[in-house]
């Protein structure tokens, strides 16, 4: 059951996100383009979003926290996924207790991871020139360019566009906390 939910929440999202692309608006065409945001080396996709996460060495609370949430064969699923993948020195940032506090609220842990991920592949591209994008938790993501550089709530981009097969992940370097 839990399944046909977290699919029908997807589906919603991506449908919510693709409206949202069709009528996004970056700003004026007088305006600047942004600074791009730095971006992983091209490469083809070896794995799945948590294949390459795990890989990557620096998400394993990230990691830990999509394990005790039991979020983690979603995110293997089909996708496509976009995740704004908090590292471990975001994690180690919060306040003291929260990291744990989470941890041991298996509801709340799960909003917060879920508000981290939106339906769809929203490519750094994608990203820059929206405002806002609906995250798969429901609650919605604030999106700036602030002095050049792509920012997720009070997060920021710190590398774009690291491709897996089933979406794309974009580290940041906050844990974002939905209202």
């Amino acid at each position: 059951m839990k399944v046909v939910r977290w699919r029908t929440a997807l589906l919603l999202a991506g449908a919510a996100l693709a409206s949202l692309a069709m009528v996004a608006c970056g700003g004026d065409d007088d305006e600047a383009a942004p600074t791009p945001i730095p971006t992983a080396p091209p490469a083809a996709a070896s794995g799945d979003i948590i294949e390459v996460a795990t890989a990557a060495g620096n998400f394993t609370t990230l990691a830990r926290a999509l394990e005790a949430a039991g979020l983690v064969e979603t995110l293997k699923g089909d996708g496509p996924f976009t995740v704004f993948a908090p590292t471990d020195e975001a994690f180690a940032a919060l306040p003291a207790g929260t990291l744990d506090d989470l941890l041991a609220d298996r509801d709340q842990l799960t909003k917060v991871l879920t508000y981290h991920v939106v339906a769809g592949k929203v490519t750094s591209d994608q990203v820059a020139s929206l405002t806002q994008a609906t995250t798969v938790e429901g609650s919605t993501l604030r999106i700036k360019v602030e002095n050049g550089k792509v920012m997720i709530d009070d997060a920021t981009v710190t590398t774009a566009d690291v491709e897996a097969t089933n979406g794309v992940i974009h580290v940041i370097d906050r844990v974002l906390i939905p209202e």
